[in-house]
């Protein structure tokens, strides 16, 4: 990141830049208004002490272990409906996005190893080219959310679009570029089309690659579609559904295996959670790619509708997942923070 933005999110220009064809929007006869600089809120924290609601004193959880977790709370009317969260190698600095068009940025302050607060917060609504806010042309379900090194990609559940920005440069202001997708994309049913974005860096036989998972498009089997974009080897693939699971994030590991989380709601069972792990050598075209399930977790647990994921490694080498809930703006929701190390093997 540059100075502008305040966090390491500065590398070298995305490997996508030459392989995506930019959209254009069609023009527009008005000039756009314009916008003002980002807005800082204040959002207060509230520690979760204990993952689970029935044994305090419990700490790992299948393969994950409790750092710690917050409920999230402002008075600013926009703050709310978090769908996907990238944090910086620092482990503190963040960069997210809510559902209704807006970024949210800020840095999580940490008591040694716990989450304990959020200080910098600002929110500014997310532009398209033409310096107007996205949800003022209906594009306001953004859902999903990669890093290339300064280079962010959107993905717009639905209208089932991608934008990407140039954010090392010109931060929160930046003016998203709509890009070419795969047409299938577009068949991608209402309220359940794109859901996840994770850009694999260099160094990965997939490097340059954009992997963008629907929450609930499936093929001909009932599996959950996807599809790579970019990279050596473009083109569709499959993940296994199961228990009647829905792709809410993905993300990658330091070895590049691929990190879904997922979810699952029903009158009967109520809210629940889960992440599995797929080894990156799976994902192909034309596979069908499954995984060790790492962790799941129903009401009994500290979780609400859990919708982004980030990796981070700390200097003591420390695999960190953040989890951060969509709370549907609604007062019977929360958005809330939650951070496990990855206990490998």
């Amino acid at each position: 990141m540059s100075q502008t933005t305040g966090a390491n999110w500065s590398r070298p220009a995305s490997l996508l830049a030459g392989l995506f064809f930019i959209a254009t929007f069609p023009a527009i006869a008005d000039a756009p208004r314009p916008v003002g600089p980002p807005v800082a809120i204040e959002i207060r924290a509230t520690p979760i002490a204990s993952f689970d609601n029935r044994d305090a004193s419990r700490r790992q959880f299948g393969s994950l272990e409790f750092r710690g977790g917050l409920v999230l709370t402002s008075s600013d009317k926009d703050f709310g409906g978090i769908s996907a969260i990238r944090i910086a190698a620092d482990g503190a600095n963040f960069i997210s996005l809510s559902d209704k068009g807006r970024w949210l940025r800020g840095r999580i302050v940490y008591e040694e190893a716990r989450p304990a607060g959020i200080a910098n917060a600002e929110m500014a609504p997310i532009l398209g080219p033409d310096g107007r806010p996205l949800s003022e042309r209906g594009w306001f379900d953004t859902e999903s959310l990669a890093d290339d090194g300064g280079t962010l990609y959107v993905g717009i559940e639905r209208v089932n679009e991608i934008v990407r920005f140039d954010y090392a440069r010109d931060g929160l202001l930046a003016r998203g570029q709509p890009v070419a997708a795969p047409p299938d994309i577009k068949s991608f049913p209402y309220n359940r089309g794109l859901e996840a974005l994770v850009f694999v860096p260099r160094g990965s036989p997939l490097a340059g690659t954009l992997i963008a998972i629907s929450e609930r498009a499936l093929d001909k089997d009932g599996n959950i579609r996807a599809f790579m974009i970019g990279g050596m080897t473009p083109g569709a693939f499959s993940v296994k559904r199961s228990d009647d699971y829905d792709i809410s994030d993905a993300a990658l590991l330091p070895g590049g295996d691929l990190l879904l989380l997922e979810r699952h709601y029903s009158i009967a069972r109520g809210v629940a959670m889960r992440m599995r792990r797929i080894a990156q050598k799976n994902v192909r075209p034309g596979a069908l790619v499954d995984g060790q399930v790492l962790v799941e977790a129903d009401l009994g647990f500290q979780i609400d509708n859990m919708e982004g994921l980030a990796v981070h490694r700390t200097a003591q080498g420390e695999v960190v997942l953040t989890l951060v809930s969509d709370d549907n703006f609604s007062a019977i929701q929360r958005t809330i923070l939650l951070q496990f190390t990855l206990l490998e093997p």
